[in-house]
């Protein structure tokens, strides 16, 4: 770094800028948890369908598919091959006869239970720079923020998003590929 680099009161436009610092935290994120839930059918999309099912009360696939952003044909084959990994069942709801619920097995309980303490371990090693109490507080105003942005703009098909995203990204990389997993 030079003098005048040193010297500059400004912050970097790179590093002080959000969608930045989100899409770096974020990536090593993804490359870290993929290889916590990485070999459960669908991945990471796999553990968050098993999330949602571990809540209470049970819920349908359609409910599902929209607290997750997943559009609700995928979802069907993440739970197809979630139910014949013997990790989750869908059973009929009592209430509307039309509907299934998703559920876990115990196989399924306990792949969440490893896959949950796999991911804070790895949530952990990107927060092992901040005190306890700052990584606490950052993942405090993120479940706000996160929320929130929800409450404002929820996600019913996040392939959708992915697509639209891709289509007003600037040219000049190349021909645009449709994301594999989206």
């Amino acid at each position: 770094m030079t003098g005048a680099q040193a010297s500059d009161p400004r912050p970097d436009p790179i590093t002080d800028d959000l969608g930045w610092m989100l899409g770096v935290v974020f990536r090593a994120y993804v490359r870290a948890a993929d290889h916590a839930v990485g070999d459960l059918p669908g991945g990471p999309r796999g553990y968050q369908v098993l999330t949602a099912a571990d809540r209470r009360p049970a819920r349908n696939q359609g409910a599902i598919a929209e607290e997750l952003g997943i559009d609700r044909t995928v979802l069907t084959y993440l739970i197809d091959d979630l139910e014949r990994g013997g990790l989750v069942r869908r059973r009929p709801d009592p209430t509307d006869r039309r509907s299934r619920l998703v559920t876990l097995t115990d196989a399924g309980h306990e792949a969440a239970r490893h896959r949950r303490a796999a991911l804070r371990a790895v949530e952990s090693r990107l927060l092992q720079t901040l005190p306890p109490e700052q990584a606490a507080t950052l993942r405090a105003l993120l479940q706000q923020v996160a929320g929130a942005a929800q409450a404002v703009d929820p996600l019913t098909d996040l392939c959708q998003v992915v697509e639209e995203t891709v289509e007003r990204a600037p040219t000049g990389r190349g021909p645009r590929r449709r994301p594999a997993d989206a």
